[in-house]
């Protein structure tokens, strides 16, 4: 089964996908930074990364920057709420970074679960 990895520095959301992937049987790795992330990422490369883009230590801006030089094949999805902005411009500049897809907070279950079938 495919490999998904969850980059959110807020655990509840984290927590949500978590459940959501793996009732649809995903193996899911949680990372609570971009940090964390690509250091789990250098563990257990994942089939799938999805990454939220304002978190402390590394953004996740910062985060696409450094899988995609590393692996141009890396798959990304990008979510973000936005945080004091919206997220419209912060989700445009994950896509031209190269993220695969992007997805505003709260998204809907549905559409995740589409894109993740249709990237994987």
């Amino acid at each position: 089964m495919a490999h998904i990895l969850i980059i959110d520095d807020e655990q509840p959301i984290r927590l949500m996908l978590r459940k959501m992937l793996e009732s649809e049987g995903y193996i899911v790795t949680e990372a609570s930074n971009g940090v964390e992330g690509i250091k789990r990422y250098h563990e257990n490369p994942a089939d799938l990364i999805i990454t939220d883009l304002i978190m402390p230590e590394k953004e996740g801006t910062e985060t696409i920057i450094e899988l995609k030089k590393e692996n141009p094949a890396v798959k990304i999805i990008a979510m973000s709420g936005g945080g004091k902005n919206k997220p419209d411009g912060y989700l445009y500049t994950a896509k031209l970074l190269g993220a695969t897809q992007t997805f505003e907070k709260p998204v809907r279950k549905n559409e995740l679960l589409d894109a993740i079938r249709k990237l994987i």
